[in-house]
């Protein structure tokens, strides 16, 4: 599973490149979206060693004390964030391609 987590450490360090080159970095909208999605990334690093040390099916106990076999929650957890991060990652890509370098005499604002 670590090679999802590098591939999505690549993406950020792409998506922070593209934002450098459009001088957007440290703007708010971005910035705090950035920001979101690097702990996206670390919680589904953290979800990834979970399901790694747990595996995929795990023991759940039932108040009498009967055991039943399901599938992580983790997996579960896992996939909801990584939804997320997808959709901040696009969020981001739309903060670099809609900012245009026509417009410097805009504000962060009007040109978001």
């Amino acid at each position: 599973m670590k090679k999802t987590s590098n591939n999505l450490d690549t993406q950020a360090a792409e998506i922070l490149a593209k934002a450098q080159e459009r001088g957007i970095e440290d703007g708010f909208l971005f910035a705090t979206t950035f920001q979101r999605y690097q702990a996206l990334l670390e919680h589904l690093a953290k979800l990834e060693e979970i399901i790694a040390t747990e595996g995929v099916v795990v023991t759940k106990e039932y108040v009498k004390g009967r055991e039943n076999l399901c599938i992580n929650p983790a997996i579960t957890a896992f996939n909801q964030t990584a939804g997320v991060a997808d959709k901040t990652a696009i969020m981001l890509l739309k903060y670099i391609a809609d900012i245009s370098t026509d417009d410097e005499e805009l504000d962060e604002f009007e040109r978001f």
